[in-house]
């Protein structure tokens, strides 16, 4: 059987030797010397973190948690900043870069301002700053980066740009929008690319990618990158997820495929997919409590849903929590009742009884509430709601990656991963509360 490739970095090559061997490495090596290898990424990279030979439009990088793949996205943008030609551009004319992340703030924390982002890898000599209003990153060689958010599509609907950086990519909201609109701008210089990384999620875009041929895929895991990340990461954390769905997506960096026999599947969400919403005759905020709180409590399901004036239903947002004491999972989700000016929350009072509305009443005694009681399975009240989204009659207002997880994974007997299945069944009830039951006078609202 032949041997598995040798992925290390020669860092990690320079670690495993032995001290007396390793001195001898180093020997001669300058102060100079060994503060430039801080910011020499050839030395620190993995084999499968540096850029693909050959001709390739998008380089996607699919990888679990901790891979390092802001890191290489980083080294790969300075690689061609800091270069006689970095982005092979018309001479005279100034590089520019798209910087596109789930959300501004997203961005900003983690691509620019993060432990391993922009500023952070660069060394002082060549700095970049950043205007955080207008969300600009500018070299001293005159390259410019611009930061923009997957939350507003339009964005990128003007400007063009030499390459860019899509950020977790599976997480964008308004995926297919701001993908196409990102590309249409990739125009300028000879040989405009992407870099796609992100924690897959098994999405139409990524498997479109994945088939593509001007694709280069590398894909990742978390224990890739063990020797830079705490040991108590793997014993607390990684540990609680091996050999479960969640870690073979999130550690391992695999995209699955939908739970046979699920009540929802991710094609049907593709298609249900919207970005404008018409007029709203009713808003309504469900809460499914969980029945504990604390660090390893049920979490708290807050769906944001309403409904038209032609019998269908829009899911708006997921504000769930998790963790929280019974004060603070209610005070979430009057705040989602205040913020969309919702109509009623409902919730269910299986677990809680009365003490539930008593606990909202006390931080807002005017709420329009209803306490909704379960009598059948969790899964056997989702059944009519999943049907009524296979006639198209639900639709999601953008992207809800943990509600839509759980979706499709709900089966007869539960969760895949045997977790409650909370966003869901709150999802189900404002569903229900909004199309399978008799509603009184409506009120015309739009958000």
């Amino acid at each position: 059987m032949a041997e598995a490739e040798d992925n290390r970095s020669l860092a990690e090559w320079i670690a495993d030797l032995g001290p007396a061997r390793r001195a001898e490495v180093f020997r001669g090596i300058t102060e100079e010397e060994c503060e430039a290898l801080n910011f020499d990424w050839s030395f620190w990279a993995r084999k499968n973190q540096l850029p693909p030979e050959g001709i390739w439009f998008c380089w996607l990088i699919l990888a679990g948690r901790g891979f390092g793949k802001t890191r290489t996205a980083v080294e790969w943008i300075r690689g061609m900043v800091e270069g006689d030609s970095p982005l092979n551009a018309p001479k005279g004319a100034p590089e520019r870069i798209a910087l596109v992340a789930d959300t501004l703030l997203d961005g900003k924390l983690t691509m620019i301002e993060g432990e391993s982002g922009l500023l952070a890898a660069t060394p002082k000599e060549f700095m970049p700053t950043f205007n955080s209003s207008n969300k600009k990153l500018v070299w001293p060689n005159g390259v410019q980066a611009f930061l923009c958010s997957a939350e507003s599509p339009d964005q990128l609907r003007g400007p063009q740009h030499h390459v860019a950086w899509a950020d977790e990519l599976a997480k964008w909201r308004y995926i297919d929008d701001t993908w196409s609109n990102l590309l249409l701008g990739l125009r300028l210089g000879k040989t405009p690319r992407v870099l796609a990384t992100t924690t897959p999620r098994n999405i139409t875009l990524l498997r479109k990618l994945v088939e593509d041929g001007s694709t280069r895929v590398i894909r990742g895991s978390t224990y890739d990158n063990k020797s830079n990340l705490p040991e108590s990461f793997f014993e607390q954390v990684v540990e609680q997820y091996e050999g479960t769905r969640i870690g073979r997506q999130e550690i391992y960096g695999e995209i699955l495929s939908d739970v046979q026999g699920a009540l929802w599947n991710r094609d049907l969400l593709e298609q249900i997919r919207i970005r404008d919403v018409p007029d709203f005759e009713r808003i309504i905020v469900a809460v499914d409590p969980p029945v504990t709180s604390g660090e390893k409590a049920d979490t708290c399901g807050i769906i944001v849903a309403a409904c038209d004036n032609m019998g269908r239903a829009y899911i708006l947002a997921d504000c769930s929590v998790q963790g929280l004491s019974p004060h603070g999972w209610a005070k979430a989700a009057l705040a989602a009742y205040e913020q969309y000016e919702a109509d009623r929350l409902v919730a269910e009072v299986n677990n809680g009884g009365e003490l539930v509305e008593s606990l909202l009443r006390q931080i807002n005694p005017d709420v329009s509430y209803r306490a909704v009681r379960a009598s059948r399975s969790k899964v056997m009240r989702a059944e009519p709601v999943a049907a009524l989204y296979e006639q198209h009659r639900v639709k999601h207002r953008g992207f809800f990656p943990e509600l839509e997880d759980q979706m499709c994974s709900l089966t007869g007997a539960g969760l895949s991963d045997g977790k409650s299945p909370d966003r869901v069944d709150a999802m189900v009830w404002a569903v229900t509360e909004l199309l399978l039951k008799t509603q009184g006078r409506p009120q015309i609202r739009n958000i």
